[in-house]
């Protein structure tokens, strides 16, 4: 199915731990573009197996390929070049090589695996285009399925990057593997994930204006703080600004609801993502702990905009 549009597109794939996205943008003359189309599959790579670094099982693989030509067809209507980029779960994968080929083969789709310090720097990419944060220090957080990357950045330029092995979907499958939460597993996540901050990050004594946070688990806290607050759902996240202080009053509501089944009836959160939530605020939580920080604003950009950006940036170095 092919469609008779003589305008430029892009379709960007985020082939994450959690889910994969597609976008499919505009690109206009002047490098900017918009988004015309988009689809997201919930797809948990390597839940299968007890390691979610082991392999990923052959119906997996199957449900992929399976996902995969369906965004390939929305891509062609529109004539769009594909662009991919795979994260966490299938770059940690033993059988990564394997998944490759068999995709390609599937879908003639070239997947690009891209390690943390890349996914850092697409995803601040894509922020820089959403938020006008030349004159700030922002540290930028992205909580994924498989790895929550921390952006350091003053006056728009990368200070440090750091790729954290603690998404809410591996510390799950880690600590709350019948997503029933007790006291004695939601202690041995948080000293995990304060284990792991201590291997990667020398210090959090910078100075940082206020956290600039992306994707899921963020915009589910968010939305939460706004049924809260204002009664309703967000229509746009972009800028949507919320506190520490409203941040934890929400985690204590959603850590209070011992099963997915009590948090399902919690407003603001996703079906899909009530079994993993507890793991994602607790990341949240904890980190704006470390760096002393109180107040975060959202970016609806994140990797796929990045991915976008730098194709834009890759064929139109003048713009």
């Amino acid at each position: 199915m092919k469609s008779f549009f003589k305008k430029k597109y892009y379709a960007a794939i985020d082939m994450g731990t959690n889910s994969f996205h597609l976008i499919i943008v505009e690109v206009k003359k002047n490098g900017t573009f918009k988004i015309v189309d988009r689809e997201k599959v919930v797809l948990r790579l390597g839940s299968e197996f007890e390691d979610i670094n082991n392999c990923i099982s052959p119906s997996e693989i199957a449900e992929a390929v399976s996902t995969l030509k369906q965004f390939k067809e929305l891509a062609n209507f529109y004539d769009a070049e594909i662009i991919t980029a795979a994260t966490s779960a299938i770059r940690e994968a033993a059988n990564r090589f394997e998944f490759v080929k068999i995709v390609n083969e599937e879908t003639g789709i070239k997947i690009n695996v891209i390690d943390g310090l890349r996914e850092g720097e697409l995803i601040f990419k894509g922020i820089t285009k959403a938020l006008n944060i030349s004159s700030n220090k922002i540290l930028s957080i992205d909580i994924g399925g498989g790895s929550t990357e921390l952006i350091y950045s003053v006056n728009n330029q990368i200070e440090f990057i750091r790729s954290l092995k603690i998404g809410a979907v591996r510390l799950t499958k880690m600590f709350f593997r019948d997503y029933v939460l007790e006291h004695e597993k939601i202690e041995a996540c948080k000293k995990y994930i304060q284990a792991e901050m201590k291997l990667n990050i020398q210090r959090t004594n910078y100075q940082i204006d206020f956290a600039v946070g992306t994707s899921g688990t963020i915009q589910s806290a968010a939305n939460m703080i706004a049924y809260r607050q204002l009664g309703k759902g967000i229509a746009n996240y972009n800028g949507f600004t919320f506190y520490k202080e409203q941040l934890n009053k929400a985690t204590q509501i959603v850590l209070g609801c011992k099963t997915p089944a009590e948090r399902s009836h919690l407003s603001g959160i996703e079906p899909k993502r009530v079994d993993i939530i507890p793991c994602g605020l607790i990341i949240l939580n904890m980190i704006l702990d470390a760096f002393k920080i109180e107040k975060v604003v959202i970016s609806e950009n994140a990797l796929r905009e990045g991915i976008i950006l730098n194709k834009i940036e890759e064929e139109n170095p003048n713009l």
